[in-house]
């Protein structure tokens, strides 16, 4: 049986909910023939790294999946680049806010997904869930961890753990007092995501 591992943060900036923790709460177990490993990760520069990196060394998945909250999108962004840079606007929830920092001293300037983006797009688009290829996985912790992932499969030579991003809006409770503001609700952001696993596993085969 394969093996997947998800990802999803803790909420941050004040807010009481983040999108991609409560997905992976709702994920099922079992799909197809993969067993779904869900983690929740910090919203923190360096702990949220290491944290993903120890699980991937534990449970040697064939897919990492990692899910992140991008409030004003709208639909559902599947990375293409992580970059060599921590830049943060605002602090992460341990109040760290790095500026101009590269993630890794010796690491490439970029790296890119090994999830089928396009095949996940085209999936997406079928069933009618708004999505589009994102060239940008911006600087805070959600590019940290995409690109400290890849980086450590590419330096381990686990090049057969294919690993990438997705960025999903705010679901639909959040956005109450946030005018005009896209969202999702839970039931279609976590269809999304079940999507992306099934097409995931099989490329994967």
């Amino acid at each position: 049986m394969k093996k997947i591992l998800v990802t999803g943060f803790e909420p941050f900036d004040g807010e009481l909910i983040n999108p991609s923790n409560e997905v992976i709460k709702n994920l099922k177990s079992v799909y197809g023939h993969a067993h779904i490993v869900t983690l929740l990760a910090p919203t923190a520069f360096y702990v949220s790294s290491k944290l993903i990196i120890e699980k991937i060394h534990e449970i040697s998945p064939d897919v990492v999946i990692m899910i992140g909250q991008a409030g004003g999108r709208k639909g559902i962004s599947i990375e293409r680049v992580a970059i060599n840079i921590d830049d943060a606007e605002i602090p992460d929830n341990r109040g760290i806010k790095p500026l101009d920092n590269p993630i890794s001293l010796f690491g490439k300037n970029a790296l890119f997904s090994t999830l089928p983006i396009k095949e996940i797009h085209q999936r997406l688009r079928t069933i009618g869930i708004p999505s589009h290829i994102s060239n940008t996985a911006g600087t805070y912790v959600c590019n940290h961890v995409f690109y400290s992932v890849l980086h450590e499969l590419e330096e381990k030579s686990l090049s057969h753990i294919i690993a990438g991003f997705i960025h999903i809006p705010y679901m639909t409770e959040q956005t109450k007092f946030k005018q005009h503001m896209f969202a999702l609700d839970i039931n279609i952001l976590t269809q999304a995501i079940e999507e992306i696993i099934l097409t995931c596993l099989d490329f994967s085969l």
